[in-house]
């Protein structure tokens, strides 16, 4: 089955937690947390906890066609995380170890204990008086507006956008301040959410991220590189770019991406796979907000998703509602209903191939 959800780890729909004068965070990036150095020092704890319920029942408890609070009517940990930081003027290094139902099964392909490593990076600033890094190791993912790191985002549960491109990237990555602001950064890469190679050619991927004002912020990522490998000797090069924006000011936050990939398989016929989606929020009091969320996947030729219910095609669109509760500074209570349906059977209750599938999720967020 070519299921393989991919987002895997960490970084881009998106919320940003925002005052009417504050800037715009890029939370497809891990670095949205004000972290307390103690000297050049900071140490950071995150705990995921989720409930979610499948009316479709699947047999095994896992919920198909995601990798993110993907168990069914268990109560368990989606991701839980310790992250140890140092900075100087001249060097910084990051080191993330992970655990929970979303490192079990988005990191299922990397061997032994890489499959815990969310993050492990080490930069150096390549000139004294320039703002110029270049890092190297296990890096965030720029692509999407959405990472795993669900504090951060609008929406509890992660949209199809995600899983199905990077979470994480191993390589190499040149971040340059073009203007004050325009930031570009440049990707060499072992290939496509990949820690251990599968062939012998390196990716090249691409971010430039736009503030055009404290309540914007816009950004495009492109990718190219072959992921011919022995489980898919026949796929060659691949494309794809994508886009989202993020907007915050008062009350009401926003983000919205698309993206399109295109796969070339057998050197003859190429296949392609696209998304767009849309997330809104408005804050009722200054501790509770309401999501509503909209999208639509389509994936025809079966560069990612395999249908568990074998029809030849998968397309889904999504609809969800969720209440956000901010307990304290740094506990998030949220609850969470969403709707999936298709113009094929590509959803599966007691066994029958049926057009829709219906999630209920709450959870509880903490970080310290």
């Amino acid at each position: 089955m070519i299921f393989s959800p991919m987002k895997n780890w960490f970084i881009p729909l998106c919320f940003a937690s925002l005052s009417a004068g504050a800037q715009i965070v890029n939370t497809a990036t891990m670095d949205t947390s004000a972290f307390n150095y103690q000297g050049k020092v900071a140490v950071e704890a995150y705990i995921d906890a989720y409930y979610a319920y499948d009316f479709n029942q699947p047999g095994d408890r896992n919920r198909p066609y995601f990798v993110s609070m993907a168990r069914h009517n268990e109560m368990t940990i989606n991701l839980a995380f310790i992250d140890v930081k140092y900075s100087s003027s001249r060097l910084r290094a990051r080191f993330v170890p992970g655990f929970g139902t979303y490192v079990n099964a988005n990191y299922a392909d990397e061997p032994g204990s890489l499959r815990n490593i969310i993050e492990a990076s080490a930069g150096v600033r390549l000139f004294k008086d320039k703002n110029i890094w270049l890092d190297g190791g296990v890096l965030g993912s720029p692509y999407t507006n959405e990472s795993a790191l669900s504090k951060d985002h609008l929406a509890y549960t992660r949209s199809f956008a995600p899983e199905y491109v990077p979470y994480y990237l191993s390589g190499i990555k040149l971040s340059v301040p073009l203007t004050e602001k325009l930031n570009g950064y440049v990707y060499l890469l072992n290939g496509w959410q990949q820690i251990q190679d599968v062939n012998d050619g390196k990716a090249f991927g691409t971010q430039l991220e736009y503030r055009p004002g404290n309540h914007w912020l816009l950004n495009w990522n492109t990718y190219v590189g072959s992921e011919q490998s022995e489980a898919r000797p026949e796929f060659g090069m691949r494309y794809f770019t994508d886009f989202f924006f993020i907007y915050g000011k008062g009350r009401w936050s926003a983000t919205g991406c698309a993206y399109v990939g295109v796969q070339q398989r057998n050197a003859a016929t190429n296949a392609t796979w696209w998304q767009a989606n849309l997330i809104g929020r408005y804050h009722i009091t200054e501790k509770t907000s309401v999501t509503g969320r909209v999208e639509y996947f389509d994936d025809p030729d079966q560069v990612h998703v395999s249908p568990i219910t074998q029809v030849p095609n998968f397309s889904s669109y999504s609809t969800s509602m969720g209440i956000n509760v901010k307990v304290a500074e740094n506990i998030l209570v949220r609850f969470e209903g969403r709707t999936f349906f298709s113009a094929d059977n590509v959803y599966e209750r007691n066994g029958t191939a049926v057009r829709d599938s219906h999630l209920l999720t709450s959870s509880m967020t903490l970080w310290f």
